[in-house]
């Protein structure tokens, strides 16, 4: 009687134990914002969107279009991210053979030879038993069979991981999706540069032929005494500095060119364009569509909507590390201490089937650590998420407002254009009837050249401008 009681006691005390061992400790957790504003500020509500253009559609420039061709197949971080894709997939398909049941085939050798005073040893010598039926000393060991393992996934852990790794891979895939966006439009953003360069080069040669001719001029002058040996010098000096002008800009045109061949992952040769086209370039008239768009346009959201996700599956397999684990193990196959008996059936059949539940009692400090640790990961992943959307939305924002301001700014730059181009002609008018001074005539040329200057440095913003609105829509990638 008192031995039953010792053993329920005993019994109730251990599942007492496993329950509490079960108990998970307590988490707060964070929710991800979801909500955008309705419209962009400034904006109106349109569901049209140009991020649904493709890339090809969207750039008509076939120089630039072959460009990016070339760059989608050879930029080395765009290769790289694509290995990352094929990691990723094999992530998954790791996980899910975590789950299976894992089947092998062995064999094995051995011998061992017991002690004399040990319980088979002693056990041999007190029993009598024929020299024909005696255990070979040393005793020898051969198996041959299959065994199996299977970790029955009660608490969906391991499906969890599986899962987990999948939005990874889906999140590695829209990390190359963003990786394409980003170089399509660099790619573009470079090109533009390019041609604003050959533009701003071809002006500055047109400015040193003036100042060559009118350099001349002020020399015939000084030499019938209309002018001094100062406006000579003056001249001159504007002409050494328009020239040095031109070799800084022939530097940045070859720091340009190696740049696009760069992305394109090739070594530095010509890129094809036309820049006489440039001045003839439009901005396009973008539709920004409506912020919720995003959600679903921008890979950069899409990725940390995925992260997220298989953060939250990670803190579910985190949990399943507090209950109890059921493996199941089992072999068949044959086994004898003479390998000329493995065949002899049924004595040297081999069969085992085991079963095994075991769960965390007591000393749970590293399955806790991982717990808040994994939590931690998806408290960082909901705020990575918001970023990521609130970056998107001020993206666009800032580049619709930006298009709209250079449109402006552009206008103003032409007519400065025009009007400091006829105070030139009026300038080198009334200088040559000596009715001007020769540094009216410097400072009209020099504001001239940079109001031209100027007016294809505001041409190129407005064409990155417009890149830009489509690449923060989520464009570039289809």
């Amino acid at each position: 009687m008192l031995k039953k009681r010792i053993y329920q006691g005993l019994g109730a005390a251990v599942l007492a134990l496993a329950v509490a061992s079960c108990k998970t400790p307590t988490l707060v957790q964070k929710n991800a914002n979801k909500t955008v504003p309705v419209s962009y500020a400034g904006a109106p509500a349109d569901s049209t969107n140009a991020a649904r253009v493709s890339w090809r559609q969207f750039f008509t420039d076939p120089n630039l279009v072959a460009l990016i061709d070339t760059a989608l197949q050879r930029n080395q971080e765009l290769n790289i991210t694509r290995q990352e894709i094929d990691i990723a997939r094999q992530e998954v398909r790791a996980r899910k053979g975590e789950y299976l049941p894992t089947v092998g085939l062995g064999a094995a050798a051995g011998a061992e030879k017991v002690g004399r005073y040990t319980i088979q040893g002693a056990t041999e010598e007190n029993v009598d038993i024929r020299p024909a039926r005696r255990t070979p000393d040393p005793l020898t060991d051969f198996r041959v069979g299959a065994f199996a393992s299977w970790e029955v996934d009660i608490w969906h852990k391991l499906r969890n991981a599986r899962q987990a790794a999948t939005l990874r891979y889906l999140a590695s895939v829209e990390g190359q999706n963003f990786t394409v966006t980003n170089l399509v439009a660099e790619m573009a953003t470079a090109y533009y540069e390019l041609l604003a360069l050959d533009n701003q080069l071809l002006i500055v040669r047109q400015n040193i032929d003036i100042q060559r001719n009118a350099l001349e001029l002020v020399k015939l002058q000084k030499e019938s005494a209309r002018t001094t040996e100062l406006a000579v010098r003056r001249f001159e000096a504007q002409l050494h500095h328009t020239q040095s002008i031109q070799y800084s800009i022939q530097q940045r045109i070859v720091e340009t060119e190696n740049r696009l061949n760069f992305l394109a992952g090739r070594y530095p040769q010509p890129i094809a364009r036309d820049d006489a086209s440039f001045n003839d370039l439009v901005p396009q008239a973008l539709r920004g569509g409506v912020p919720a768009q995003l959600l679903q346009n921008r890979p950069d959201i899409r990725q940390a909507e995925q992260n997220l996700a298989a953060a939250r599956l990670d803190v579910q397999v985190a949990r399943a590390n507090f209950y109890p684990a059921l493996r199941i193990t089992g072999a068949v196959g044959l086994q004898a201490f003479n390998p000329a008996l493995l065949t002899t059936m049924p004595e040297s059949l081999l069969l085992s089937l085991a079963g095994d539940l075991a769960a965390p009692l007591i000393n749970k400090n590293g399955i806790k650590a991982l717990y808040y640790s994994t939590n931690a990961r998806q408290t960082q992943a909901v705020y990575q998420y918001e970023r990521t959307v609130l970056n998107a939305y001020l993206e666009v924002s800032n580049q619709l407002a930006s298009i709209n301001n250079l449109e402006k700014s552009y206008g103003e730059k032409t007519r400065e254009v025009q009007a400091l181009n006829e105070s030139t002609t009026i300038s080198n008018s009334l200088f040559r009837s000596a009715r001007a001074d020769y540094t009216e005539v410097l400072f009209t040329q020099r504001d001239a050249l940079e109001s031209k200057f100027d007016l294809i440095e505001t041409k190129m913003q407005q064409m990155n401008a417009t890149v830009n609105v489509y690449r923060a829509l989520g464009g570039g990638w289809r």
